[in-house]
């Protein structure tokens, strides 16, 4: 025999009953239709006695998501298929003797006994295929209260809420110890109040379904990563839990919208915390310098561009170190040169002419062959140029490809491309000799491997923030995608907006989104702007492709966009109106499940950004030197497909 329930109660304990710090068995005092254990933990079963005629999948759903304190119990046992069959054939023998007597007699047919007769030949046939089963089920809900007045009110709206669901449940009228027995995880059936299930019905109850949201665990599961989903927090409808495990989903994308305050960032951090404790690798693009204090705490790299001494180089090409020698992918050079034409549209911020990419392209090949790097995988080991050595290219006319200014193109192709080498030169001066050169004015200063690695854009100027985070993005998505180095990997973009104000960089983090999944890569999309994410097309697309999808208090003048996109319910679009700080609603496909975000003491020290906490509290932990327990199990990277030698 087998015990299902819902919940686990914590199991009776023995109480300080004597007062001198003494324990004894807590009292049990047995009445007609409720038990009373202890002093203040009153008890009554209900046992079900009458059952619909079809079940669905989590038709139990409303019963264990009841809001008080309800223990469901179920008991099953096999019936064997002789005897099973036996007792099949003497039912429809019943049912048919009936029926014939009615008809004999002239009176009008039963249609419970019309219904039941085709019930029964329809499971007859099935257990003779072989297609099913037999059990015999005994249901029963017990329900707790306060004191007797409080319980008998609770006992009535199980009673009202199972006969909203067709279900028969009567009190266990003298039989309150069997019954309350009977509900405990002993596995002791007392009450033998059983019904016989074949194997549809009985799957749908067991285990005990919720139309809400899926929680198991249907991700693949790599080396040193542990199973389950991650915690968000409790269920708004219902006292359960809710876990999501965003690797297990179609895709691994998330994406997170909320209004500035709403708990936008505390939501991103938390799961990005309780991931980390799944061997999931992370990076994290962090514009406000935000996840300083998590990324301190468990030992992960904390890289600020744009601070002295800290550089970024754009024509790095991809290259790793496997077993000792220096490896990259076989387009390694064309793909750097696309790339860099995206990260200068970004950096000029201004619409790029035909002629003036033809410049740049013929500049960027140029440039590259002046630093010894050729097509020839033998030469890419040699040190990258500078975004100074491009600029000297655009205004040194010897160095331009000379079939842009040679006989065969049409009159005045030439002047132009000169004019439009001297227009793109000036608009980079202040990248390479002027205000904003820091962050390009040396080659690449480091290339952290850690399991957690943060890059604050805090020290870069405003005017930076969007080519700097496609610059960082382009640095994580080189260590994701490589081939060898298979690894789960979450990738945060905080504020997202800053990227997708620029047309370019919006396809390119469009292109990470669709792509991630090939490579184990799950982005995480948080942003307030809602109303501009959703009104571009490239914004409906990253919602598109994100197969989680949290959605936070928005403000009234996004709200009727996000109905129209995620095809919210009235109530749902309450909910998003007047949700407090920290509630939203996760979108996961069919599934729609609103939940309040909880954190411990300790994960909240790490991830708040309330001004007053940080005031009155020091940015250290309770144990500085600690790291808790964190270990880096991340692989190092090993990708290689092309083989450029000693390292």
């Amino acid at each position: 025999m087998t015990q299902m329930r819902a919940r686990l109660r914590k199991p009776l304990v023995p109480v300080d009953t004597r007062g001198d710090g003494g324990f004894a068995v807590a009292p049990l005092t047995v009445g007609a239709r409720h038990v009373r254990v202890g002093l203040q933990r009153w008890v009554s079963t209900l046992v079900v006695t009458g059952y619909p005629r079809e079940v669905h999948a989590g038709w139990l759903e409303p019963l264990t998501s009841y809001p008080g304190r309800l223990d469901v119990s179920m008991h099953v046992e096999l019936v064997d298929p002789t005897v099973a069959a036996g007792r099949l054939r003497r039912r429809l023998a019943q049912l048919e003797s009936a029926r014939r007597s009615d008809a004999e007699h002239g009176r009008l047919l039963d249609p419970h006994d019309d219904a039941a007769t085709e019930d029964a030949y329809s499971l007859f046939h099935r257990l003779a295929r072989g297609e099913g089963k037999l059990f015999q089920v005994g249901l029963s809900l017990t329900v707790y209260g306060d004191d007797e007045r409080d319980l008998a009110r609770r006992v009535d709206e199980v009673r009202a809420l199972a006969a909203s669901l067709l279900i028969d449940a009567r009190p266990t009228a003298f039989r309150a110890a069997n019954g309350w027995i009977t509900g405990l995880p002993l596995g002791l059936e007392r009450l033998h109040q059983t019904r016989t299930f074949d194997t549809d019905a009985l799957a749908a109850a067991f285990p005990f379904a919720s139309a809400e949201l899926p929680t198991h665990n249907r991700g693949r599961v790599g080396a040193g990563v542990s199973p389950g989903g991650v915690l968000y927090g409790h269920n708004l409808a219902s006292p359960s839990l809710v876990f999501w495990d965003r690797f297990g989903c179609d895709n691994y994308n998330a994406v997170v919208l909320g209004r500035s305050g709403a708990g936008k960032s505390y939501l991103v951090k938390l799961e990005l915390l309780r991931s980390l404790y799944r061997g999931v690798e992370a990076h994290v693009i962090d514009p406000e310098d935000e996840y300083r204090r998590l990324a301190d705490a468990v030992g992960g790299a904390v890289i600020r561009p744009g601070a002295p001494g800290v550089h970024i180089n754009p024509f790095d090409l991809p290259l790793s170190v496997r077993n000792g020698r220096i490896t990259a992918p076989r387009d390694a050079l064309a793909r750097r040169t696309l790339f860099l034409h995206t990260f200068l549209a970004v950096l000029l911020g201004e619409p790029v002419t035909a002629i003036e990419r033809a410049v740049l392209d013929t500049a960027i090949t140029t440039t590259y062959r002046h630093a010894g790097i050729t097509p020839d995988p033998a030469s890419w080991t040699r040190p990258a140029p500078l975004l100074t050595d491009l600029r000297a290219t655009l205004n040194n006319p010897a160095l331009n490809d000379p079939g842009l200014s040679s006989g065969d193109t049409p009159a005045g192709a030439g002047a132009s491309a000169a004019a439009a080498a001297t227009r793109l030169a000036a608009m980079l001066h202040p990248f390479t000799e002027g205000s904003f050169a820091e962050p390009f004015a040396a080659p690449t200063s480091t290339q952290p491997d850690a399991h957690l690695v943060v890059w604050s854009l805090r020290e870069l100027p405003e005017e930076l923030r969007a080519v700097g985070t496609l610059l960082v993005l382009d640095a994580i998505w080189s260590r994701a995608t490589n081939p060898d180095d298979r690894w789960p990997r979450m990738i945060v973009v905080d504020e997202a907006w800053l990227l997708m104000q620029q047309p370019a960089g919006a396809q390119f983090l469009l292109r990470a989104v669709k792509a991630g999944r090939k490579h184990w890569v799950g982005l995480t999309i948080a942003t307030q702007d809602t109303s501009d994410v959703l009104a571009s097309d490239a914004g409906k697309a990253l919602i598109t492709n994100a197969a989680t999808q949290i959605l936070l208090r928005q403000a009234p003048q996004a709200i009727d966009t996000a109905v129209d996109t995620f095809n919210l319910t009235d109530g749902e679009r309450d909910l998003l109106l007047s949700a407090d700080k920290g509630h939203a609603l996760l979108c996961a496909g069919r599934h729609r499940v609103a939940f309040h975000a909880i954190a411990a003491d300790a994960e909240h020290r790490l991830i708040t950004t309330d001004p007053a906490e940080l005031a009155t509290h020091t940015h250290s932990l309770d144990d500085p030197d600690a790291d808790g327990g964190w270990t880096d199990d991340a692989p190092s990277a090993r990708s290689a497909l092309v083989d450029l030698g000693p390292a």
